[in-house]
């Protein structure tokens, strides 16, 4: 008999699914979530497309939406150190009971799928997909939860994407550039890709674009009979300034402007996903976000955490984490860390996958690394050692800046906690897995396998009662015909109350 957890089985069962093959295809998780009885449309929806920033656009649409008292589940992809972090609700991921609960629930439907395309396709049949079956997961428990409004990352492009069933109320479009090349060659050509999210009669909210992308979310925006908020016309960053612990920020969406904003992380473009979040959280509240207090904006954006997104993990050396993946995300990163951190010198530990540009990450830090050790990505995709290595020197090889081979990232970081001195900083960046794989070596994965709880802040518990009001307490629960009384009463009292709020009207 095992000993493994349910999650673990869980865990097992949906890796063993793999990633399947890319097909621009919906048919499989369509038909998933038609028998799960189309959960992802009981709920408002935001879906966030883009090529970099949807993570982060993600978490601070929910944590608005949290601060407003709105039941929020958001939904985002890769994880950095465990599956559980995609599927979150408030702010806190799945447990590890109900993420086996959710999966089994789920698996016995995919696995009716699964037979039915065996028995017609044979050997060349597609089963559902890792991803597919975590999506499907994600629309179920957000509905049986409830949730009052699902906040969806897209995992890659947006058309075929298998998040691209939610109703989508409200489709945000972060910066777009080119990453997977799968999606294209050109900005234009993936827009094409991304803009599949826009759904008939959408509010959009897009950050700034390119010409030729713009064009092509016109004509998207046009045909789906949507409208739209743009970056720098109708939501904008209006003042910036570094701040202990992240920035402070005044953002305009519209007519209104909502300044001292501490958001706690870092970097104009972390600023710039802020407005286009606020500008989300505006489009899906509508008429009642005019009349929400600016406080209430300043705790939500204050409560964000993005985690492996210029992430502090460690102090002495200062450790820092960000998964840029692509030149873009790299050039964000570098910008943010000339601008925030006061590093005496910067040791960068690098490594990448092999699908990526991995010259072309590297050389947007080119100038603020003082010292370079590159290594492996803990990942079968993985760029190798010689890959790296070739890359490496060819950004830093005239410029007399050390850099050193480390056979796995555990040693890629040892060596660079030895190379830093009092007032310098490590840089680990590179890929998501990377960052996944350091989080792991400096915060380490909470053992929490409880039940998903509501977890109250002090001041949401009631105040303790006193010892003469509990004696009557006492008292009134062991008369059954004074407590019935005492319940007439309160409900008579909460009629009378509905009344005259409905003449208040």
């Amino acid at each position: 008999m095992s000993d493994s957890s349910p999650f673990d089985r869980a865990f097992a069962a949906l890796t063993d699914r793999g990633p399947g093959r890319m097909l621009p295809d919906l048919s499989r998780i369509t038909d998933l979530a038609e028998l799960l009885g189309d959960p992802q449309l009981a709920y408002p929806s935001v879906h966030v497309t883009g090529t970099n920033g949807k993570g982060s656009v993600v978490r601070m649409v929910g944590a608005l939406c949290s601060a407003a008292g709105m039941s929020a589940g958001t939904y985002t992809s890769p994880h950095l150190q465990t599956v559980r972090e995609r599927l979150s609700l408030a702010g806190r991921h799945i447990s590890a009971a109900r993420f086996a609960e959710v999966h089994d629930e789920v698996a016995t439907l995919a696995g009716l799928l699964d037979d039915t395309a065996l028995a017609r396709d044979g050997d060349d049949a597609d089963r559902i997909t890792y991803f597919e079956m975590l999506t499907a997961m994600a629309y179920w428990w957000f509905a049986d939860s409830p949730v009052d409004v699902a906040v969806f990352e897209v995992g890659m492009g947006g058309a075929f994407d298998a998040t691209n069933l939610v109703r989508g109320d409200v489709a945000v479009i972060n910066e777009i550039d080119v990453d997977h090349p799968q999606l294209g060659s050109t900005p234009a050509e993936v827009a094409r890709e991304k803009v599949g999210i826009i759904k008939p009669g959408a509010r959009v909210v897009s950050a700034e674009q390119a010409p030729e992308v713009v064009s092509v979310i016109e004509a998207a925006v046009a045909e789906a009979g949507a409208t739209i908020l743009w970056a720098g016309q109708d939501l904008e960053v209006e003042e910036r300034a570094v701040a202990v612990g992240g920035q402070l920020v005044t953002l305009r969406v519209g007519d209104r402007s909502i300044d001292e904003i501490l958001l706690p992380v870092f970097g104009a473009h972390q600023a710039r996903n802020a407005a286009l979040a606020l500008g989300a959280f505006a489009e899906l509240t509508g008429e009642a976000f005019d009349g929400m207090d600016d406080e209430l904006v300043r705790h939500g954006l204050g409560a964000v955490t993005v985690p492996g997104r210029l992430e502090i993990v460690h102090r002495d050396p200062t450790v820092v984490l960000d998964g840029a993946h692509n030149p873009h995300g790299a050039r964000a990163a570098a910008a943010a860390l000339d601008e925030s951190f006061g590093f005496r010198e910067l040791v960068l530990v690098a490594a990448c996958l092999d699908d990526k540009d991995v010259e072309g990450i590297l050389r947007e830090l080119r100038d603020v690394a003082s010292h370079v050790i590159v290594t492996r990505a803990p990942s079968p995709r993985a760029a190798s050692l010689a890959r790296m290595q070739s890359a490496a020197m060819e950004v830093w090889g005239d410029t007399g800046i050390v850099v050193e081979v480390a056979a796995d990232l555990g040693t890629a970081l040892g060596l660079a906690e030895t190379v830093a001195r009092e007032g310098d900083g490590v840089l680990v960046a590179g890929s998501l897995l990377t960052v996944g794989g350091a989080r792991d070596r400096y915060l380490a994965v909470p053992d929490d396998l409880d039940d998903d709880a509501v977890v109250l802040e002090p001041a949401d518990e009631d105040e303790p009662l006193e010892d003469e009001e509990t004696d009557e307490l006492v008292d009134l629960l062991a008369d059954e015909t004074a407590f019935r009384e005492a319940i007439e009463d309160l409900l008579d009292a909460d009629a009378a109350g509905d009344d005259g709020a409905d003449r208040g009207r």
